[in-house]
């Protein structure tokens, strides 16, 4: 496979929005061009990579789920979650090759070590996913949480064989019937034994020839000091058993909001509401903060809209532990109800104070008087 991989939809030459009846089709046209059957020995090295490629695409865009995964989060994230194996795990390939009349067995030799190719395969465990809801306050600090997790682990009674096993009868061990078709031979999964070359003779009666049990297990969850909304938690090997490797299992985080505080990455923003004396006399007000309380000071003449940076009073990065300020914004909130004598007194002051009190009107006022001239 190339170090970097190209986009899937632009190897099989279809729309983002293709259809899989689509996706097969521009498949099976390309399959067959560069099946390594049908090329000429100089070239069966080049063909055979191309032809991994081409099935890896079409094994990912087939499949609803990992269509979805990689829509979403591109190969970088999709690679986090489906090993090589797991990409081409149920893929319909037998019926594509029957169609064309070319050789299935290039599964067994280019994809056997990934069990496509017949005999028992040495599975990962599937990944699994939850969803944990946090407070604000949790999401800020960070928090161990702990969950408990139903999961299916391999039977240590028959050690995931599921039994005693024989030799399956159809496939004869091999994991495929073949079928010879000319001078090439076509071969498909044995539907008998699934492609294990075996069959369970005995059940192992713990788990009922199922090879994992049904269990559930506590785990601890450690969320670190400044999470998000939509961000997501690996615990590695924490997913279902396999008999080669456990899956691993993923924690989408969801944080509620704050009653107060928004958030702009590490830094927390707040609107704090004062009154015209404060804003015009200046005040010394105490804000809330994630951690407390603290003073801030407001000078006089401070103007509705006024930013002021409280350092230290953010949120931690998760990426990289500094920690964000706190922002607040100041509104300057006018009276919505005044009796006769308030309203009295604001007369009064209103014709105290002249054009020179106020010098953003001013400034309005001539550039007005400028704009009317011409």
């Amino acid at each position: 496979m190339p170090t970097t991989k190209r986009d899937y939809y632009e190897i099989l030459g279809v729309a983002k929005g293709a259809s899989v009846d689509e996706i097969k089709k521009a498949y099976r046209q390309l399959a067959l061009k560069h099946h390594p059957d049908r090329v000429g020995a100089d070239h069966k090295k080049e063909a055979e990579e191309k032809f991994k490629v081409l099935s890896e695409a079409y094994a990912v865009l087939s499949d609803e789920k990992k269509r979805q995964v990689y829509d979403q989060y591109g190969h970088a994230g999709f690679d986090q979650r489906y090993s090589t194996e797991d990409i081409f795990r149920g893929a319909d390939f037998s019926s594509i090759f029957e169609d064309l009349g070319v050789g299935g067995s290039i599964f067994g030799d280019l994809f056997g070590g990934l069990g496509l190719g017949g005999g028992r395969r040495s599975g990962r465990g599937a990944d699994l996913e939850l969803e944990l809801t946090l407070s604000f306050e949790e999401a800020a600090k960070g928090i161990t949480r702990t969950v408990t997790v139903p999961r299916r682990e391999v039977c240590h009674d028959c050690r995931g064989e599921g039994g005693e096993r024989i030799s399956c009868s159809a496939c004869h061990g091999s994991g495929q019937l073949r079928q010879a078709a000319g001078f090439m031979v076509i071969a498909r999964t044995c539907s008998r034994c699934g492609g294990v070359g075996s069959t369970v003779k005995k059940p192992c009666p713990k788990c009922r020839g199922e090879g994992r049990i049904e269990v559930e297990r506590t785990i601890e969850v450690k969320v670190p000091a400044g999470v998000e909304s939509g961000m997501r938690l690996r615990l590695s090997g924490e997913g279902e058993g396999g008999t080669r490797a456990r899956g691993d299992l993923y924690v989408h985080l969801r944080v509620k909001p704050h009653p107060l505080f928004q958030r702009d990455g590490p830094h927390l923003l707040l609107e704090y509401p004062v009154n015209v004396a404060q804003a015009a006399l200046g005040a010394e007000v105490e804000v809330p903060t994630i951690n407390g309380r603290v003073s801030m000071k407001i000078p006089s003449g401070t103007q509705s809209g006024t930013v002021f940076r409280v350092r230290g009073k953010g949120l931690a990065d998760v990426h990289d532990g500094r920690t964000g300020d706190l922002l607040v914004r100041v509104t300057v909130e006018i009276p919505t109800s005044l009796n006769a004598s308030q309203r009295k007194l604001v007369e009064e002051l209103g014709r105290s104070l002249g054009d020179e009190s106020y010098p953003s009107r001013r400034s309005f006022l001539a550039k007005l008087k400028e704009l009317l001239k011409r």
